[in-house]
């Protein structure tokens, strides 16, 4: 004999998946975030660069080069075109060295994005010291601005001699607009 659960129980079951469901997005979008950067900030994953001090870095190793390589994308939701002067340079640990990215804004309106870093390989990413970068913070384009924006950095001259190449890249996201008040 089959017996059906009362209607009571049902809305009840039903009350708890919804609240499940709930707080489940609620972590993911409130508290996942700053946790997840604060673990890669302790443990390097991720390729999340450190922010350096330029007065505090290493001699220059100029017996060795490594080539830094530029990856650029947007995310479908920003209405941004986005890339690098350069796709590669070779540059010798310790030195500093300044690139430069063009972002524009195809929207008729004001938009604010921000780019998320990432680095590989991952054994590399303790060794990028940025001293400046747009990733730092969020970026405000009016509408059809274009602007170009560097990055300041070094390669620390302790990377492993077994890393020759570096890729950098960035990946801009639209941040939710904020209400100007007149």
């Amino acid at each position: 004999m089959d017996r059906k659960p009362s209607p009571s129980a049902q809305s009840r079951q039903l009350r708890w998946l919804a609240i499940g469901v709930v707080g489940m997005f609620a972590f993911a979008v409130f508290a996942m975030p700053p946790i997840y950067r604060v673990f890669c900030e302790l443990t390097g994953l991720n390729g999340k660069p450190s922010l350096a001090n330029a007065q505090a870095k290493p001699e220059a190793d100029l017996d060795r080069t490594v080539t830094l390589e530029f990856v650029t994308s947007v995310d479908a939701g920003l209405p941004w075109t986005f890339r690098g002067n350069l796709t590669s340079v070779d540059v010798h640990p310790g030195q500093i060295h300044r690139v430069s990215f063009q972002v524009e804004n195809l929207s008729d309106k004001a938009v604010i994005g921000r780019a998320i870093p990432s680095i590989s390989p991952a054994a590399g990413t303790a060794f990028v010291k940025k001293t400046q970068c747009f990733c730092f913070e969020q970026q405000t384009l009016a509408a059809g601005q274009v602007v170009e924006m560097p990055v300041v950095l070094y390669i620390d001259p302790a990377l492993p001699k077994n890393i020759k190449t570096i890729t950098l890249a960035y990946r801009f996201y639209r941040q939710p607009d904020i209400e100007q008040k007149i």
